[in-house]
């Protein structure tokens, strides 16, 4: 008794893909490509001014305002009161460029007090506002 399950007709599938079709259609689209490509470029040659001329940069200045311990604020090492901070602060936004305000606090000055200045910069329009560092000494 033979069984005929466990036989090998020969009839399997082949688990094989046929890659020569899908090579032809690559190299087809290849070629059509390369050809299409150059007329895709459309260019009008005008014969523009010769000019030359180099950017006109303008730095912006910088503000620089200190704060120390106890809570008093210094423009450019000038103390000053909160309304003149105020106005100076106004008068400096106003400016074009606007200048740049860096930021000067020493280690043990209390938190609120910088993000009253920083607030008040803000309010009165400075955008632009850098905090300044002592680099760590080994």
């Amino acid at each position: 008794m033979t069984d005929s399950f466990f036989e090998d007709d020969g009839d399997e599938a082949l688990a094989e893909i046929n890659m020569i079709p899908l090579i032809d259609i690559m190299l087809v689209l290849l070629v059509i490509f390369i050809i299409t490509a150059p007329l895709l470029t459309h260019s009008v040659k005008i014969d523009l001014p010769k000019a030359s001329s180099t950017p006109n940069l303008t730095e912006p200045d910088n503000i620089q305002v200190a704060i120390d311990n106890s809570g008093q604020v210094y423009w450019h090492g000038e103390a000053v009161t909160a309304t003149t901070l105020d106005e100076r602060l106004r008068i400096a936004a106003g400016h074009s460029p606007q200048p740049e305000l860096h930021l000067r606090a020493e280690r043990t000055t209390p938190y609120e007090k910088v993000a009253q200045v920083m607030s008040a910069a803000t309010h009165e329009g400075l955008t632009r506002i850098a905090f300044v560092t002592e680099p760590k000494t080994p």
